[in-house]
């Protein structure tokens, strides 16, 4: 790749090497234990009535209440809080690791795409509700709504000869315009409150919607890491790739369909405004301080996790929503990393 040199990499036996990849594989490990904590807390709430989950279930509630009583706080003790920051911890995980793809593919525009076709599919939901009494879940309907328009995106991006953003930019603004029109249409006839879908909002996370976006992210990680190398691969040089016999079509439809799953499940707490800033905005500041590409995916990760528990914490302590409280902190994390890196500007390794 041009720009890369053999420094970039580092060298492995260097003392400042070694502590920072000990830091960073500290701060995935940290981020994988919370995630697992979240996801196990979700799978408890879900299987309460069980007779080992009701204890252990039991158990997690006292430790809130704990919690509570040391930071003289009222929060932690109800589940629905819990439900939403499990959310918001995994959103936190998947986010970032599918915006490093898509941040260095120039392709961060098509998160917000997704999120507006997502929307879209919330309010073809709320019609349908409306019309039919069905009672099914509003989230679903965005999942599937959003990944047809993902495929919809790559099929318009693959075959026609208009600017490779053209595509993603009508899909945009033709997604979001069908979910206004829709939500105009059917005002007044539920009581969704869609103003929380398109925020972020803590009381928009059901118990259902915190298990799919459980199921969800164990898919995305699952997906990314059994298909690393090619997506890296893709992402440096896709022209190579083409040139090997890799399926760069399959594997970039793979790309954005999992950019549809993370924005649905990151939509409720993140909501439709907001949601693409957790794809590109931990990148960004990984990408100012990181010396190859998996290191910049190990920082965004660890970046978006504390824009996520810090969002939180604003959220909570000044009673603000969560989405905007989310990115604010996500900047604000961006901003010390530039003021870290020195102003520097590097060329990041593929490897590494």
């Amino acid at each position: 790749m041009s720009g890369e040199t053999p420094a970039d990499d580092g060298d492995p036996s260097r003392p400042d090497r070694g502590l920072r990849r000990t830091a960073e594989l500290a701060g995935i490990g940290v981020t994988g234990v919370v995630a697992a904590a979240m996801l196990g807390f979700v799978l408890l709430y879900w299987a309460q009535d069980l007779p080992v989950a009701s204890d252990l279930y039991a158990a997690f509630r006292s430790f809130g209440r704990g919690m509570d009583a040391a930071f003289g706080t009222n929060v932690f003790r109800h589940p629905i809080m819990w439900q939403s920051m499990a959310v918001g911890v995994l959103v936190g995980v998947v986010a970032p690791l599918v915006g490093s793809f898509l941040v260095h593919r120039e392709m961060a525009l098509i998160g917000e795409t997704l999120a507006h076709t997502a929307f879209a599919g919330v309010a073809i939901g709320i019609l349908v509700t409306s019309s039919t009494g069905w009672n099914g879940s509003l989230l679903l309907v965005a999942l599937a709504v959003g990944i047809v328009g993902a495929l919809v995106v790559q099929w318009l991006t693959e075959r026609t000869d208009a600017y490779g953003d053209v595509p993603i930019a009508i899909m945009l603004s033709g997604s979001f315009a069908v979910g206004t029109l829709i939500i105009s249409y059917g005002d007044g006839l539920t009581g969704v409150n869609i103003e929380g879908y398109l925020f972020g909002n803590l009381a928009v996370v059901t118990p259902e919607g915190a298990r799919l976006m459980g199921m969800l992210s164990l898919i995305v990680v699952a997906g990314v890491a059994l298909t690393y190398k090619q997506l890296l691969f893709i992402t440096f040089d896709e022209q190579a790739a083409r040139v090997a016999q890799l399926n760069v079509t399959g594997y970039n439809t793979l790309l954005v369909v999992l950019t549809a799953v993370v924005v649905v499940g990151a939509m409720q707490v993140l909501g439709v405004i907001l949601v693409a800033a957790m794809l590109v905005v931990p990148v960004a500041a990984a990408s100012q301080i990181a010396r190859s590409f998996r290191e910049t995916v190990y920082l965004s990760v660890i970046f978006g996790q504390l824009s996520v528990i810090g969002g939180f914490a604003v959220s909570i302590g000044l009673g603000l929503p969560s989405g905007g409280s989310i990115v604010v902190t996500a900047i604000a994390v961006y901003l010390a990393s530039i003021v870290g890196s020195g102003f520097s500007v590097k060329a990041i390794s593929a490897h590494g």
